[in-house]
């Protein structure tokens, strides 16, 4: 059973609609809920995000919207530095349709988006101001709380771009192509010399770049989205081993065994068995 986070240990007064969580380092973290929604960016370092069951890579620029009813947890953390954007619906007081800035209640919303470059560094400086505000309790600043996220939710919604779903590509900066070009096809190797010739940009200093904002290699961060992808694929679909391999940018399935059971310390067969039987159990106790 997860722990379910309670909204009076987050937010200063039962009126103030926002509060700021500022996870420096992030821990690793048992699945849990809220009684609140949430908005989980992440400004550096990397770990595994499992939202609902399935796992996320995650590092600098990934954006969560998570809802009351969702449960997550973080795991094989390193040195990850997020914000929690905590939020009550019911508290606004603007009269604005949220819907429409943020995916509530949508079941067809992407669950994972990415934050380009530029709407990094708007996002940090409003979050700054939000986080001065949502901590006192007069009415002007519940106003300005509530405004200030407003703003928020606009800049997220300009400058975000969905990771699993062929929306446009991001533009300008080097960190946002490049995490565009790799989550474009997840079944087709990532050739980062092709993508350097093609985007004009230096292969050396690109991987520099990239270590240095998330902590990793490119090509680790290439083998976190196909474990993820496997992982997801074996607990809900009916594919074939081989066949998840191939959907995962594998063209040996033998291979991809050794790398996941090494990754993983279990063999691909074993992972599944395991969801298998703990549905079993679950459905047994209904």
């Amino acid at each position: 059973m997860s722990l379910v986070l309670a909204r009076a240990d987050y937010l200063p007064s039962d009126a103030m609609p926002v509060a700021v969580a500022d996870r420096a380092p992030q821990p690793s973290f048992p699945p849990h809920r809220h009684e609140f929604y949430e908005i989980v960016i992440v400004w550096r370092g990397n770990g595994l995000h499992v939202l609902n069951d399935r796992p996320w890579p995650v590092t600098c620029g990934d954006i969560f919207y998570i809802k009351d009813s969702d449960c997550h947890s973080y795991e094989s953390v390193n040195d990850l530095v997020l914000d929690n954007i905590i939020y009550c619906p019911e508290r606004f007081k603007l009269g604005l349709d949220w819907s429409q800035l943020l995916p509530m209640d949508d079941p067809d919303h992407p669950a994972c988006w990415r934050l380009t470059t530029r709407g990094m560094a708007m996002a940090r400086n409003v979050i700054a101001q939000l986080e001065q505000e949502s901590r006192k309790s007069d009415l002007l600043s519940l106003q300005l709380t509530e405004a200030l996220f407003l703003q928020l939710a606009l800049i997220l919604r300009r400058y975000r771009y969905a990771v699993d779903r062929a929306y446009e590509q991001p533009e300008g900066e080097q960190l946002d192509l490049l995490m565009a070009a790799i989550q474009a096809d997840s079944e087709a190797p990532f050739d980062l010399t092709q993508f350097c010739q093609h985007s004009n940009l230096s292969e050396r200093a690109l991987k520099q770049l990239f270590r240095q904002q998330t902590g990793m290699t490119i090509s680790h961060y290439v083998r976190q989205l196909q474990l993820c992808r496997a992982k997801y694929l074996l607990r809900c679909s009916d594919c074939l081993i081989g066949q998840v391999a191939a959907r995962c940018g594998f063209d040996d399935s033998n291979y991809f065994s050794v790398v996941f059971t090494r990754e993983t310390g279990m063999t691909p067969s074993a992972w599944r068995q395991r969801f298998e039987q703990a549905g079993k159990a679950a459905m047994k106790t209904a």
